[in-house]
């Protein structure tokens, strides 16, 4: 069987890295892309045209599937509608997985000018959509200090808590490592989109995979 193959939408290699080290978790043959094109990080909706413009023309090695794994999914469809195989974005997978059985969700993420794209697509794919919960600052700044990242995460879950949320998503591929981290700090489960991807293209394509951690999606 071919590899999965996973598509970073931005340049970071050290993203890639880090998002390929949880897939692995959960899928066998998994290989990484960076789109070498884009920005270093996607914080607003020229990069994350841009993204999108270039990963839907990207000459792409042959995949059992592809994960797009920026959560504004950029280039998913485009992708969809030319290659042969599934194609999962991971902010559609998270919004289908938090929204399965209507319970009300709630994003938290580090991008507010992403926020209308987030919102759209959340809409589009998962029902009792509560909001867009945001952290203050600069998205670069948060990111380059783990630390002061968890700790605004937190908080922004805690507001989507107290605005009824019951599942939480943690909206970026680059934050999917502080989602582990903070898990156990949030009081209600927290759900992971490349995870959920992980989950989509398993039950797709038939790879077989370890199973998926109970505390991967979940907080306390």
């Amino acid at each position: 069987m071919k590899p999965v193959l996973l598509i970073n939408p931005n340049s970071s290699e050290q993203t890639t890295a880090a998002m390929l080290r949880i897939v692995m978790k959960h899928l066998p043959d998994v290989r990484g892309w960076t789109n070498v094109a884009a920005p270093k990080m996607i914080t607003d909706p020229a990069a994350l045209e841009q993204a999108a413009g270039s990963i839907a023309d990207a000459d792409l090695p042959p995949a059992s599937a592809v994960i797009v794994a920026a959560f504004g999914d950029p280039g998913a469809v485009a992708l969809a509608q030319r290659l042969d195989c599934p194609v999962v974005g991971i902010g559609a997978a998270a919004a289908r997985a938090a929204g399965q059985d209507g319970a009300p969700f709630a994003v938290v993420t580090t991008t507010p000018k992403l926020a209308p794209a987030i919102d759209a697509l959340m809409q589009a794919h998962g029902s009792g959509y509560l909001g867009c919960f945001l952290t203050p600052g600069d998205p670069e700044a948060l990111m380059a200090d783990p630390a002061a990242l968890d700790r605004a995460l937190i908080r922004a879950c805690r507001a989507a808590t107290q605005a009824q949320a019951q599942r939480v998503i943690i909206g970026g591929g680059p934050l999917a490592e502080a989602a582990i981290r903070i898990a156990s700090e949030v009081a209600v489960p927290l759900v992971q989109p490349l995870v959920a991807a992980c989950q989509e293209v398993g039950s797709r394509t038939g790879h077989p995979g370890p199973p998926v951690p109970d505390g991967s999606r979940s907080g306390r």
